[in-house]
């Protein structure tokens, strides 16, 4: 479900006011109406309408005869209009069950989300970064059975810190390289290494984890996370509502170049304005290269080409310093530390 000032109260203010900001530009190969399919998600759709998705709040058009009109279900029909002589989409929902002559009712898990799940789930199932937070304050592991120097799937670990109910699950992670902030220095994360699942075996201090499956050996100061139920992904795609401009600081794949569904770390956060939805662009840095032909002919003038427009990313996670973004469309692989912006600036 959409969600905060700049999720649905967003939407809602821009339907009250009319004031959209500008007509958004469409999609020359637009079609006129489209039937939601299981399987789309809003990014698709706007993709469909629209040459920059993330203005979708700008020809959206709310019905307040639809129940939850920001949620979209498969089967629903969305249709280009024209009100005052400017673009508009309208929702039509398709066959659902009626509960009154006026709202209709489908369960909100249904509703198509605005980035595929399928992207980011090994991300949010197997945690590979950590923010700095985390990897100071969250559970830990302690010591093994035994003597042991390292446990995997099947062993007793000793764990503390640990506020939780015999039988909850949680991710281990080996807490990796320091995240750094090119700005300032300061280190705002961790490169983290899923090693395995346990579950809550024992409660006490220390309590006793099982580890149900391994990925590689959890070793003493290991890092627990709680297993969180998956985070609504029904956020608004839409640029941020100030100018942000940060660097990329981490893949999460740990590669050096970036491209197409990739998860990204970039070095703002909600402290920055960036919540769930925002896109950013990325700019790849301009190369240096020597000018032998107008400058010296030994040595040459050294001369930085422009930046170059690299891809688009979505947040869908943020917190205090960082946030966690999808690579949505990707024109030139990128690199870390490479700038991020506004979409569209």
């Amino acid at each position: 479900m959409l969600g905060g000032p700049s999720g649905v109260g967003a939407l809602a203010v821009i339907a009250a006011t009319g004031q959209l900001g500008g007509t958004a530009a469409l999609n020359p190969r637009h079609p006129e109406r489209y039937v939601v399919q299981r399987g789309d998600t809003l990014w698709d759709i706007a993709s469909r309408f629209l040459r920059e998705p993330w203005v979708w709040p700008e020809i959206w058009q709310v019905n307040p005869q639809i129940a939850n009109p920001h949620l979209i279900y498969p089967g629903d029909v969305i249709s280009l209009v024209y009100i005052d002589g400017e673009p508009r989409l309208i929702l039509e929902r398709g066959r659902v069950e009626r509960r009154s002559p006026q709202i209709r009712e489908q369960r909100l898990d249904d509703a198509i989300p605005t980035i595929p799940f399928d992207a980011i789930r090994a991300f949010l199932s197997r945690p590979s970064v950590l923010t700095r937070d985390q990897a100071e304050n969250l559970p830990y592991v302690l010591t093994f059975r035994e003597g042991k120097l390292m446990a995997a799937a099947g062993d007793d670990v000793y764990v503390r810190g640990v506020d939780a109910a015999t039988g909850e699950f949680f991710s281990v992670v080996n807490v990796g390289d320091p995240l750094v902030d090119p700005d300032d220095g300061e280190v705002v994360g961790y490169q983290g290494r899923y090693t395995g699942r346990g579950r809550l075996r024992r409660g006490g201090d220390p309590a006793t984890l099982v580890l149900t499956d391994s990925d590689r050996e959890t070793l003493r100061g290991d890092r627990l996370l709680p297993e969180e139920r998956i985070p609504s992904l029904n956020f608004l795609p839409r640029t941020p509502e100030r100018a942000v401009e940060g660097r990329v600081i981490a893949v999460t794949e740990g590669l050096s170049l970036i491209g197409p569904w990739m998860v990204v770390v970039v070095n703002r956060g909600a402290r920055d304005g960036l919540e769930p939805g925002h896109v950013l662009q990325v700019h790849q840095a301009g190369a240096e290269v020597r000018d032998t032909i107008g400058g010296s002919r030994l040595f040459g003038e050294k001369v930085t080409l422009p930046e170059e427009l690299a891809a688009t990313i979505m947040v869908f996670r943020s917190f205090d310093r960082i946030s966690y973004a999808l690579v949505m469309q990707s024109v030139n692989e990128f690199r870390v530390l490479d700038t991020v912006r506004n979409a569209g600036t």
